[in-house]
């Protein structure tokens, strides 16, 4: 899927302005500090809004991991979690960030950002979910707008910083973004992104406690923990982002691994379906699928859940290097010892329509949908075959139903839009791509393409009513962002 992005010298202004309290460019989304001294007033509703005026600036600016079944998965996974969080509205938007570092972060208002790194580097569910429940820690203990507030007499950053320091570390890298900044920016920047260790230790603890009612392994923290000081202890790197954030030392480590020997002894199988996720994300990360093919042949020679997934992944693979005939082949033993696993049966339909055969893969996927309605990944898999098959106003059919269930998911208005031009409905192109830049908070795009399909259907007296409200929909969101930061 496409991107919006931001020009480099766009978001340095932005962060100046931020800092300095100048104001941004008009393109850009206006957030408040939250924490200053009005943030006690801000009301769930209210924090709700922002988080969603947050999340449309940061899609706008940078790019995202577009697999539908890693996007299911981990909203499944935090969704557990939340569930056995002390969250008390524990309703959370997931963005996916495509950027190789080791990140995670939650921000107010109930988003939590997942970077595909940390899928390559987390070798188990549990170590995944340990960075995920100290994110809905700080959560939460709303520790951002705590330490905000107290520095609400100096000059800070606030979520616009936020959004900026976050933006920087996906796309150029948090060194490279402070490089491209004055030191006493980057360093005022740095100390106000920053945990302090009183949090670092209450998300720790809070965190644990989380992992362990959920039924995960609370050992999973100081292992991934121990991993990332690992990255740069023995490999000379840079810190992962997570640690610049999230400072970590080896006490506190040690710290972690006494609270951890308190829960009671158990027995914590890994989870096949993360390790197939995982999968599905080497992949996409390898320069070449020939590289992919090399490697997860060679993962085979081991054994467990990692031999099942470097099978996947070899099946993802060679498809993806086009050969199509040996993919089929090795799937084949996948589904014949499991053969109702929704990433193998997605497979199969992806490796069929890759090979040419669209009627074929319209046929598995809608036996999917049909025994899966609720896995929305099978229909956007569905959608796409039939779009192959030439079935185009079928396949906009279910993205019109789909756009209904998820109406704040990007890719799927983004797929609607294209596979509208195909069906030759030119209005329902202008209308999708609305609300795809709506999404990404880019009004006057959203505005300009409503303007369009209200011209083209002038004569449709109910469609131009509901257009109008939209565009003073639109308006009115735009307003609220921009009154929340007064």
């Amino acid at each position: 899927m496409a991107f919006y992005r931001a020009r480099p010298l766009a978001l340095l202004l932005c962060l100046i302005g931020a800092l300095h309290g100048g104001s941004a460019s008009a393109a850009d989304i206006r957030l408040p500090a939250l924490g200053d001294s009005s943030s006690a007033q801000i009301s769930p509703q209210q924090e709700d809004e922002l988080g969603r005026a947050w999340l449309m600036a940061f899609r706008r600016q940078v790019r995202t991991h577009d697999d539908p079944q890693v996007q299911q998965y981990l909203e499944a996974l935090i969704a557990r979690l939340a569930r056995h969080s002390e969250l008390l509205h524990p309703q959370l938007q997931l963005v996916v960030v495509e950027n190789a570092s080791i990140n995670a972060f939650a921000v107010p208002g109930g988003v939590v950002g997942v970077h595909t790194g940390l899928l390559q580097q987390a070798r188990t569910e549990h170590e995944l979910a340990s960075v995920l429940t100290h994110e809905l820690a700080h959560l939460s203990q709303r520790h951002f707008a705590r330490s905000q507030d107290a520095r609400r007499r100096s000059s800070t950053v606030g979520l616009a910083g936020l959004l900026t320091g976050l933006v920087l570390a996906a796309t150029v890298g948090g060194d490279a973004g402070m490089a491209a900044m004055t030191a006493s920016q980057a360093a005022m920047l740095d100390e106000s992104l920053r945990y302090s260790r009183q949090n670092e230790q209450e998300a720790d603890r809070i965190g644990l406690d989380t992992l362990y009612r959920a039924g995960m392994d609370p050992e999973g923290a100081p292992a991934m923990f121990e991993r990332m000081l690992a990255l740069t202890r023995y490999t000379g790197q840079r810190p992962p982002e997570f640690l610049l954030s999230h400072p970590l030392t080896e006490s506190r480590v040690a710290d972690v691994r006494a609270r951890v020997a308190k829960y009671p002894l158990r027995q914590y199988p890994d989870n096949l379906d993360y390790q197939l996720m995982r999968a599905r994300v080497q992949v996409a990360a390898a320069e070449r699928p020939e590289q992919a093919v090399a490697r997860f042949r060679d993962l085979m020679a081991g054994g467990g859940l990692e031999k099942t997934a470097a099978h996947y992944g070899l099946v993802l693979a060679l498809s993806a290097q086009g050969n199509h005939q040996e993919a089929r082949q090795q799937l084949q033993s996948l589904i014949a010892s499991d053969g109702e696993r929704p990433p193998y049966r997605m497979a199969a339909i992806a490796i069929e329509r890759a090979a040419g055969d669209a009627q074929h893969a319209t046929a598995l996927a809608k036996t999917l949908v049909a025994e899966q309605p609720d896995y929305y990944p099978a229909q956007l898999e569905l959608a796409t075959s039939l779009t192959a098959a030439n079935q185009v106003g079928e396949a906009e059919t279910v993205l019109e139903r789909l756009a209904k269930d998820r109406p704040a998911d990007p890719q799927i208005w983004f797929e609607l839009a294209e596979t509208s031009g195909l069906a030759g409905d030119i209005a329902g192109v202008h209308r999708a791509r609305a609300e795809y830049f709506a999404l990404i908070g880019v009004f006057d795009k959203a505005r300009s393409h409503l303007g369009y399909a209200r011209r083209l259907q002038e004569q449709d007296f109910r469609q131009v009513a509901m257009i109008d409200q939209r565009l003073r929909d639109l308006d009115l969101l735009e307003q609220q962002t921009e009154r929340l930061r007064r």
